[in-house]
C-alpha cells in the first residue's frame, strides 16, 4: 500500500512541481521522457525492496524512513542519469538531467515522498494495523 501511495504521491508532487515552476522536469535535448521512466521505475523498486527490509522486524524503527528516502532519492537520480545515458549516447547529458533534477526539485519531491510514504509504512507495521473489515466479516459479532 505505501509503495502505491509513494508512486502516487511522487507523480502529483513532481506533476505540481512542474506546474509551479512552469518547466519541465526534464529539458535537456535529445533525452525524451525515458530517463524519467526509468528513474520512477527504479525509484519505486528500491523504495519497496528497503522498506521490505525495515519492515521485516517484529518493531521496525521510524529510523529507517531516512535511509530509505535518501537511498530512493540517489536511485532515482542515478537511474535518470543513466537512463539519459542509453537515450542520447552521450555522458554530458546524464550529468545535466542529474544537475536538473536536483537543481529543478525533482529530488526534493522524491526524498519527501519517499519519507513521508515510508513513515506512513513503518506506523502502520508498529500500529499492527489490518484491512478493513465489514461488520458481517468479524468473528466477535456483538450480541445485541
Amino acid at each position: 500500500m505505501t509503495t502505491i501511495g509513494f508512486f502516487a504521491i511522487a507523480v502529483f508532487g513532481l506533476g505540481a512541481l512542474s506546474v509551479v515552476t512552469d518547466a519541465d522536469i526534464i529539458t535537456v535535448p535529445a533525452t525524451g521522457q525515458a530517463p524519467g521512466i526509468v528513474g520512477m521505475i527504479v525509484a519505486v523498486a528500491v523504495f519497496a525492496g528497503l522498506l521490505w527490509l525495515a519492515l521485516r522486524l517484529a518493531h521496525p524503527r521510524f529510523r529507517s524512513v531516512w535511509a530509505i528516502s535518501i537511498a530512493t532519492a540517489l536511485a532515482h537520480l542515478l537511474a535518470a542519469g543513466t537512463g539519459a545515458i542509453f537515450v542520447s549516447g552521450e555522458f554530458i547529458n546524464a550529468l545535466a538531467v542529474m544537475g536538473e533534477l536536483v537543481t529543478g526539485g525533482a529530488s526534493i519531491v522524491i526524498l519527501v515522498t519517499a519519507a513521508i510514504a515510508a513513515w506512513a509504512g513503518v506506523a502502520l507495521r508498529r500500529t499492527h494495523a489490518k484491512r478493513p473489515r465489514w461488520p458481517w466479516e468479524r468473528d466477535d459479532l456483538d450480541e445485541n
